[in-house]
């Protein structure tokens, strides 16, 4: 039974986000002391609070993050404090694992020994994040003042409804939860903390499934790899995978190391994989053709070299200062389109004088001013100043990166061999760190979404541009290049190549079922000669981010009941496009309604919010600014705010 005198808060979702939120609501409280509100914080979430879903702490240690332990916090600790309304509470994941590894946070034996090998630039496992956001969690609550309680009720929120009257009085702004075993929650406020959801399949996916079924095929759609039971897939027959961004890999390492097989040095810094024989054979596909990028390997997230001179934060805000709204191909790639030049060409001087046609001090002046230049005019004269000076194989065109074979044509296993030779090239990079030319470049790219992310948020960029340009092209481009794996992994791809494990389809590949055969087939048009057939189908992505084509029944019963709706906008041709998230206010994030009502009381923080932000699955960056790299702990402290500070603004304004 509910305490009558506490404010009744529902955070549906317990992962990172949700955890975020609590955090903030009992920083906030410990801040006001005797005047905060009491509070009932229900925390509604399946899976064990704090890790959530994705982070679950029962998923297999193989499956890696893909930024170092240096990287993640939960709570904004070591951040510049001045933006948030309450001091943090501590840890930040790296932070934790040093305490773990020496004993001064308890964990079991097995974690221990990770955090003990780790260091602080190395990749921890998904599980070990998942067991500091369920510790963090804990600990957390712990710290929670009197009259503030939290309850974790681990079932699924199926269902949201407005309880009371229609008089605009407080009774018409509460809220009632239905949850997955039919009891429900009574709330003022609820915060929807959802993270990844379930979605509907697309055509041409449920085209597949229902071949799948017609020919007794064997299909699977788009899901979290850590809910994937691996073990069903066959034993040394092909199976196809489409997608090779990082749940490929999670598959990839599932079907080999995870079935006994063993990589080993080879040859200088390659590795060499020996079959346990249990192992698939892997037929892997993308649009691209090839895997993401692997990061480089740094002793910091960004590479120290690595400084944005055009691309900074001032600059890029006064657009929105002066009231303009800016594009991105014409106001904001320019700029950053100049430090990733800067970072290459600089780097390649460095560590590579001797390419340079003269001077290499004379040609990087010659560069920077170039660089320089208002205008566009400035990419001719970098242009001729490249040209001068710089090798043709050694030049760089980052465009030209998203499709390394365009316009090539392959016959056979050449493909399979060029891929080859690409991710041979991609883990000696990564190797290099610091002194590889493309990885600084890609840094540079790196360094700039943080500033992109400020910049696009709320409206500074034009929708038009954000859906054509920046969704168009850039974020393809920058997440193949800046969010693939750690470097271990495409050295791990290259051995399994070598030993015959895994084959690649090729660019622009096309899928379907061979109806003589009853078989899954895959094929490219860019390499003759050779299809690949198979019984099995994996799709290695996980499911859209895309409120109107979600699954979940608390999304579909928001959407149908018109408590929330997608927010829309009108494309070029005046077409109108949904955005992949929810209608919102500006922060602190209230739903919108059908009609475009504000819900008071209804915030939204994460992936739905990919309607305003950009780069939402992002995890909050330690000791980054708030409004900048720990973007996500600022929306929990402003949501935080709003709650506690009711009292003060009961329409919510």
């Amino acid at each position: 039974m509910e305490n009558q005198g506490q404010r009744q808060v529902v955070v549906i979702g317990g992962g990172p986000r949700g955890t975020s939120v609590v955090e903030r609501l009992i920083a906030g409280s410990r801040e006001l002391g005797g005047d905060a509100p009491a509070l009932a914080i229900h925390v509604v979430d399946p899976y064990e609070p704090g890790a959530g879903h994705i982070w679950r702490t029962d998923q297999s240690r193989l499956f890696l993050m893909n930024t170092p332990c240096l990287y993640p916090t939960v709570v904004p600790v070591g951040a510049p404090s001045a933006a948030l309304a309450a001091p943090p509470l501590p840890l930040s994941f790296d932070e934790w694992r040093c305490r773990a590894a020496d004993g001064r946070v308890p964990v079991d034996d097995a974690d221990r020994r990770e955090c003990a090998a780790l260091a602080s630039s190395d990749f921890p496992s998904r599980a070990l994040y998942g067991r500091y956001l369920s510790w963090m969690f804990a600990e957390v609550v712990r710290m929670a003042p009197s009259g503030l309680t939290v309850v974790h009720h681990r079932r699924e929120a199926v269902g949201l409804d407005r309880t009371g009257g229609s008089d605009g009085g407080t009774a018409a702004r509460r809220w009632r939860v239905t949850l997955d075993d039919g009891s429900r929650l009574d709330a003022d406020d609820v915060v929807l903390a959802l993270g990844h959801l379930p979605a509907v399949l697309t055509p041409e996916q449920e085209r597949l499934h229902d071949a799948a079924i017609h020919h007794r095929l064997q299909y699977r759609p788009p899901a979290v790899p850590g809910d994937v039971c691996w073990d069903e897939l066959p034993e040394g027959e092909p199976v196809l995978f489409r997608g090779l961004g990082l749940n490929f890999f999670d598959a990839m390492i599932a079907l080999t190391q995870g079935r006994g097989g063993r990589f080993e040095d080879g040859a200088g810094s390659r590795l060499e994989y020996t079959p346990s024989g249990r192992e698939p054979r892997l037929v892997a596909a993308s649009r691209r053709g090839i895997p993401y990028r692997a990061k480089a390997a740094l002793e910091t997230y960004l590479p120290r070299s690595v400084v944005l001179r055009f691309c900074t934060t001032d600059r890029v805000l006064a657009f929105a200062r002066t009231g303009i709204q800016a594009g991105f191909d014409h106001d904001i790639w320019p700029l950053l389109h100049r430090d990733a030049l800067r970072a290459y060409y600089s780097t390649l001087a460095r560590t590579a004088p001797h390419l340079i046609d003269g001077s290499a001090d004379a040609f990087l002046r010659e560069l920077d001013d170039g660089l320089a230049i208002d205008g566009p005019v400035w990419s001719a004269a970098v242009r001729d100043a490249v040209e001068r000076c710089v090798p043709e194989e050694h030049r760089i065109s980052i465009q030209s990166l998203a499709r390394p074979f365009a316009g090539r044509h392959f016959v056979g296993g050449e493909f399979t061999a060029a891929v080859l030779e690409h991710l041979d090239a991609d883990a000696e990079g990564s190797a290099r760190g610091e002194d590889d030319p493309l990885k600084m470049m890609i840094g540079a790219l790196n360094a700039g979404r943080a500033v992109i992310k400020q910049a696009v948020a709320d409206g500074g960029l034009s929708a038009a541009s954000w859906d054509g340009e920046l969704q168009g092209w850039f974020e393809p481009l920058v997440e193949g290049l800046a969010s693939g794996p750690p470097p271990v992994r495409i050295a791990q791809l290259a051995a399994l190549v070598r030993a015959g494990i895994v084959r690649f389809v090729g660019p622009d590949p096309g899928f379907g079922v061979d109806p003589d055969e009853g078989l899954f087939r895959a094929s490219s048009p860019w390499v003759d000669g050779a299809s690949f057939s198979a019984r099995w189908f994996v799709e290695a992505m996980m499911p859209a981010n895309r409120a109107a084509s979600s699954a979940s029944p608390l999304m579909l019963s928001l959407l149908d009941q018109g408590l929330a709706r997608p927010r829309v906008f009108m494309a070029d041709d005046g077409v109108p496009v949904a955005s992949g998230g929810l209608d919102v206010t500006a922060p602190p994030y209230r739903v919108r309604d059908r009609s475009g009502a504000m819900q008071d009381s209804l915030f939204v923080i994460g992936l739905q919010l990919a309607s305003v932000q950009w780069g939402t699955a992002i995890a909050a960056e330690a000791g980054a600014a708030p409004a900048a790299g720990a973007r996500t702990l600022l929306d929990a402290d402003r949501i935080a705010g709003a709650i506690l500070r009711r009292d003060e603004d009961p329409d919510g304004r």
